[in-house]
């Protein structure tokens, strides 16, 4: 069995116009989620062997934030492919994942990494399934186990969605 946790960078700042999109860095909110965020993966005793993050200043950050509240969390393989990467890009960096990863994390952008979330799940609580679809907002995660050995074998519809979380529900 596979598990995959997709995690959206948390809320950007949008502060200082001359920065490209790429340069935008988290605001104090976002900070603040990314740390939530990595709480909610320790409680859930989520143990990703591998990492794959978008070059963004902003997914960057992220990681390094969930890293404060879960520091086993392995150095991320930073890939320029995942920038506001499609479904379809993400899937191939998936399926070019090690042989040894049993667990493996992605910390990009949306569309893409909903798109990519939704295109996987076939299986889950239909309101989760629900809320995924509508929405995956900053800072939010979304893990997906798979009956497969090896990620070559990712196929749309084979995930189940396990867990389905955002910083606002972090929060209460």
């Amino acid at each position: 069995m596979l598990t995959l946790t997709l995690l959206r960078h948390a809320k950007s700042s949008w502060g200082d116009p001359s920065l490209k999109d790429f340069d935008r860095p988290l605001n104090g909110r976002g900070r603040e989620a990314a740390q939530l965020m990595g709480a909610v993966i320790r409680r859930e005793g989520l143990r990703p062997d591998h990492v794959l993050c978008s070059p963004a200043v902003r997914t960057r950050q992220t990681l390094e934030l969930v890293r404060v509240e879960y520091p086993a969390l392995p150095d991320a393989e930073i890939q320029e492919r995942l920038y506001h990467a499609s479904p379809a890009t993400l899937l191939r960096a998936l399926h070019e994942a090690p042989t040894t990863a049993h667990h493996v994390m992605l910390v990009g952008h949306n569309p893409g990494l909903q798109q990519l979330a939704v295109w996987l799940v076939g299986r889950g609580a239909p309101s989760k399934r629900r809320a995924l679809e509508e929405k995956l907002p900053t800072g939010a995660l979304a893990v997906l186990t798979f009956d497969v050995l090896r990620w070559i074998d990712l196929r749309p519809g084979g995930g189940h969605l396990r867990l389905f979380a955002r910083p606002r529900d972090a929060a209460e």
